[in-house]
């Protein structure tokens, strides 16, 4: 993958669905705005072109896939992010503008290996995009993630069911070794906690001043 060449600043959130990165990505965008940067969030993957609009369909599904439909469901993902970073992410990263994106590669990286496609598939699949400057990760439970799934009467996509999400996980922990720019916050502690924890951690790494 390609390191951020441009002045702007790249975020990206991970976790497990339910792991509350949504929630988090709004209140640090709506902080930065506050203290006067320019910001624009997003999402993976998008309704905003064809193959986003497939992915999207095809996981509320929630149907069992074999290999070869795992692997084009991956192709369309990346499909899906090269119109993403190419209309929406590199534009804002070339104006100088913050990207804060709920979900990027490494979702790919994670929940594609944990459903048996090749890592390094994965990885070339994704080789031409730009790497987010930090990967928030979110740690909380499977459990935990799935009953607040449940809480909010939303239905199981295709990959929210525990065991598959400890598989998951089990991949995201790998990752983490591997890419030094990801960084594993505890999920499980308050929202309150958990914004005030990145608002810290994005200091020290100097994307925000304090």
């Amino acid at each position: 993958m390609k390191k951020n060449p441009y002045k702007g600043k790249f975020i990206a959130f991970e976790g497990l669905d339910g792991s509350g990165q949504t929630t988090q990505v709004n209140l640090l965008k709506d902080y930065l705005i506050k203290r006067g940067f320019e910001v624009i969030s997003t999402k993976e993957p998008t309704w905003d072109n064809e193959a986003g609009k497939w992915v999207n369909s095809t996981l509320r599904q929630n149907k069992k896939m074999n290999s070869d439909e795992l692997k084009l469901l991956q192709a369309k993902f990346a499909e899906d992010r090269d119109w993403h970073q190419k209309n929406r992410i590199e534009p804002a990263l070339k104006e100088g503008k913050i990207v804060i994106t709920d979900r990027s590669q490494f979702s790919s990286f994670a929940f594609g290996a944990a459903s048996g496609v090749d890592l390094n598939y994965l990885f070339s699949l994704n080789e031409k995009f730009i790497e987010p400057d930090v990967i928030i990760l979110m740690k909380v439970s499977p459990k935990i993630c799935l009953g607040r799934i449940h809480k909010r009467g939303e239905k199981e996509t295709l990959f929210e069911k525990e065991k598959q999400l400890e598989k998951v996980w089990n991949i995201y922990e790998k990752l983490a070794k591997k890419f030094k720019n990801i960084v594993v916050v505890n999920g499980e502690k308050t929202i309150e906690e958990i914004h005030k924890n990145i608002k810290i951690l994005l200091t020290k790494k100097g994307l925000i001043k304090s």
